[in-house]
């Protein structure tokens, strides 16, 4: 698939000071075969002057176009424009009539058929621009519109859409009309779906995924519920404007690229969210978290929505921080959500805010001229660094405060759209704070600040001077601990108090010095931290004493920092985690340092001869937490110490005997991911063969299953399954999304450098012809897991910088290969420390 002409923002800009649009009328027609649906648009909207402008649509065939009841030339389409000249000032309609091709990648009209049951289900991803592939639309954000759909579907399919849908008497459906929505948020979702509903608050509310994972929703559905509940209630405690939909749908949908998407009254989520195996409080809690931030969409983002894509961050950085912040505040279930948040969600934001794609929360809107580079935004900064602004926004000025602006937003915004600038206005209402500089230090600027901690002593006191590099201001806490007198390993806080950085002058506090002075130790700001000499060594030997959980991932972040920058070896991390992993409880932690160790620290910082010691070490730390959860009480932290078991181990014996048992000894007894963890490992180690993956597959036919298989057969330790591999993801376009990134997850292994050399030299060129020829999404799982990221040589990175200088890359892929390069640059860095 060609890729689509970007929209530039001037175009924008011009389209929308010429046209009002007011309405659209839809009708799709999905019973007309498996490649292509019937798509026919009617779109009201009036001319504020005369004039010419475009209608974007990306057909399989053109029918046939008529403005004002006049005939448009299809012809005259190119690269997905339709041209409309001659407009009059005033009212128009225009009518559209495709045929529009169905999708594997996952965006526009995505189709699937289940491998479990043969069924087929269709639904909408149509962000950031993708509208075009679906109708005829004015494409961009700021041209909002209502809308009425009706939908053609097999007999027994149910239709979902934005609003309420009922079957017509002719068996069509048709869905109530909608408020005013930009385009990226049309959504329809039709197959033999298996549905949950109820009521609440007087509105229909839905959970809906195949019928192959009914028993699977069923078993979490009065959860998901609560949940969801908890969460529509708790944004109308905070909230002044009701939630603005007539329902509100979940559906859970095969080969979604993202997490979920904010459709208004239908928010789609992957189905791996049904879970079919085993998962953690901690997996639970991130499905409640998504839910909640899909939820906060509803008015940051759906009623109020950004005028162009360099806001994106109004959209996704306050979803992100309401998303943790309510599933705290309205579930008991789940534990304190920024523990997760801090250890796994935040050091995606700092890896980003380091490379040299880096770019503001808030960018210049001259640094966002298309819709191509603003799809590259949706990162670690626009999410996890921007949340932490919000964050540390509240912090500064309070809640009350940060509410009442809120509110006044929503208020003068509703259904339209706003910026930035109406955003800082409306908060500056409600403090007395000088928001204007604060969103300029925090919203304008890149990279990370640094805080450190420089600690004097005197008789009967000590004294903490806090020296911060970077220009942001921050308010946050500063923590003081000293050894338990009765247990040297523990802990205990002495004292805790708030601080605002720059320091007016050094703290001085009375006393002996602490054994550990940990500043931010709430993680209330985005800051990595050094530690003074004396609390690091603490920290080294007592960071399992650390009585507060959320204390102990600040901890890990510094240690995680230090070894990305040099500043601590690779090996001083893994011993720390070797004597302190088996005695930590929260399962978050310790999924989280075992990545780190594993992926980073084992596969690619370590020189090649160390790393079968590294795996040796890692091996330990998970059999002795296997060890010590024989007694049931902390099942999350079993599973989580079981699944890295396998990933580590070399002992192909112990896992053959898993298998066949088809149970750990003590538990858990293997349910279909640990089944396809442990087989993918013995496929690394050459340890099993196409007969067993085959078999394994048709105990499992599922999606899941499916992908299972493609990661094993690419993980097989042969040049003929390598060839094979990589002929089906870089040379055979039928791959859906979730089976290309499933054969490159298993293709690429450390164990296998020598194999894959030839490779990596190919990589380049046939990767920038597979991105060009089918689009953003397999572009960026192409530079993503497609890449050859353990290949951690000098000679990989030339290549790489060579074929960013010469070649003429997709803006998507461009991106990724910039940032897998900076990462390959800092593993040689420190290998070379």
């Amino acid at each position: 698939m060609a890729p689509m002409p970007v929209l530039t923002r001037e175009e924008a800009q011009t389209r929308a000071r010429t046209l009002d649009v007011h309405h659209y009328r839809i009708d799709l027609d999905l019973t007309t075969g498996d490649q292509t649906f019937d798509s026919t648009t009617v779109i009201q909207f009036t001319a504020r002057t005369a004039g010419d402008t475009f209608v974007d649509i990306k057909p399989a065939t053109l029918r046939g176009a008529t403005l004002d009841g006049k005939p448009l030339d299809p012809a005259t389409l190119d690269d997905n424009r339709l041209p409309l000249t001659g407009l009059t000032e005033g009212p128009h309609e225009l009518r559209v009539d495709a045929a529009m091709p169905y999708s594997r990648t996952g965006e526009g009209m995505h189709r699937f058929t289940d491998p479990a049951d043969g069924e087929t289900y269709t639904y909408t991803q149509l962000f950031l621009d993708d509208a075009q592939r679906v109708i005829a639309a004015f494409d961009q954000p700021d041209l909002k519109a209502t809308f009425d759909v009706t939908v053609t579907a097999p007999h027994n399919w149910t239709v979902l859409a934005n609003s309420v849908t009922t079957r017509r008497n002719d068996g069509r459906w048709k869905a109530a009309t909608t408020p005013r929505i930009p385009t990226y948020l049309l959504a329809v979702a039709a197959g033999p779906w298996h549905s949950v509903r109820t009521t609440h608050a007087g509105l229909p509310f839905g959970l809906h995924c195949r019928r192959s994972l009914a028993p699977h929703l069923d078993t979490d559905a009065a959860e998901i519920l609560d949940t969801t509940r908890r969460c529509f209630d708790r944004y109308h405690e905070k909230f002044d404007e009701p939630y603005p939909f007539d329902s509100y749908d979940q559906a859970f949908v095969p080969e979604f690229n993202a997490g979920a998407m904010e459709n208004p009254g239908l928010v789609t989520f992957r189905d791996e969210y049904i879970f079919r195996s085993a998962v953690t409080t901690t997996e639970r809690q991130t499905r409640a978290v998504t839910i909640a931030h899909e939820m906060a969409h509803m008015w940051f983002g759906n009623l109020v929505t950004l005028t162009w894509w360099d806001d994106i961050w109004l959209n996704e950085s306050f979803a992100e921080y309401m998303g943790y912040q309510i599933v705290n505040e309205a579930t008991t279930r789940y534990p304190d959500t920024w523990i997760d948040y801090g250890i796994t969600r935040k050091p995606w934001g700092y890896d980003a805010d380091q490379r040299p794609s880096t770019h503001a929360v808030a960018p210049h809107p001259d640094a966002v001229p298309d819709t191509a580079s603003a799809l590259l935004n949706f990162d670690g900064i626009s999410y996890a660094k921007g949340a932490s602004a919000i964050r540390q926004l509240v912090t500064w000025i309070g809640e009350k405060d940060f509410l009442t602006g809120i509110n006044t937003h929503f208020a003068r915004h509703k259904f339209g759209n706003a910026t930035l600038a109406d955003l800082i206005d409306n908060l500056t209402t409600a403090t007395d704070r000088d928001v204007h500089t604060w969103a300029h230090t925090w919203l304008r600027t890149t990279g990370v600040d640094t805080l450190t901690a420089d600690i004097t002593t005197a008789p009967g006191q000590w004294t903490l001077t806090l020296h911060r590099h970077g220009n942001r201001p921050h308010r946050t806490t500063i923590g003081a601990y000293d050894h338990d007198i009765a247990d040297k390993h523990t802990l205990v806080l002495r004292e805790r108090h708030e601080t605002d950085i720059p320091q007016n002058a050094p703290h001085t506090r009375p006393g002996p010095r602490p054994a550990l002075v940990l500043p931010n130790e709430h993680d209330l700001t985005y800051t990595k931290v050094r530690l003074d000499p004396t609390s690091l060594k603490t920290a080294l030997h007592s960071i399992s004493g650390t009585p507060d959980p959320l204390t102990r991932a600040v901890l890990w972040n510094t240690l995680r920092d230090m070894v990305r920058d040099g500043d601590l070896p690779p090996t001083d991390y893994l011993t720390t985690a070797h004597h302190h992993l088996p005695r930590e409880t929260d399962a978050s932690l310790v999924d989280s340092v075992l990545h780190f160790a594993v992926h980073q620290i084992a596969d690619r910082y370590l020189p090649t001869r160390q790393r079968t010691t590294a795996r040796t070490t890692l091996t330990d730390i998970t059999r002795n937490l296997i060890r010590r959860t024989e007694d049931g009480e902390n099942p999350g932290l079993r599973l989580t110490a079981v699944r890295h078991f396998i990933d580590c181990t070399d002992h192909t014996g112990t896992l053959h005997s898993w298998l066949n048992d088809d149970a750990v000894p003590g538990g858990p007894d293997l349910d279909p991911e640990l089944r396809w963890r442990i087989l993918r490992r013995l496929a690394v180690l050459g340890a099993t063969d196409e007969t067993a993956i085959t078999a394994e597959l048709h105990r499992d036919p599922s999606a899941t299953g499916q992908e299972g298989a493609a990661r094993c057969r690419a993980a097989l330790p042969t040049p003929e399954a390598k060839a094979t591999a990589w002929q089906r993801m870089f040379h055979d376009d039928t791959l859906s999304n979730y089976l290309f990134t499933a054969t490159a997850e298993g293709f690429w292994q450390p164990e296998h450098t020598d194999l894959l050399t030839p490779y990596t030299t190919r990589y380049y060129p046939e990767a920038a012809t597979l991105a060009a020829r089918r689009g953003p999404a397999i572009a960026t799982a192409t530079g993503r897991q497609a890449f050859p990221g353990y290949t951690v040589t000098t000679e990989n990175l030339r290549l790489g910088e060579e074929h960013l200088t010469t070649t003429d890359l997709t803006p998507a892929l461009r991106r990724q290969l910039v940032d897998r390069l900076d990462d390959l640059r800092r593993a040689l860095r420190i290998r070379r420390a």
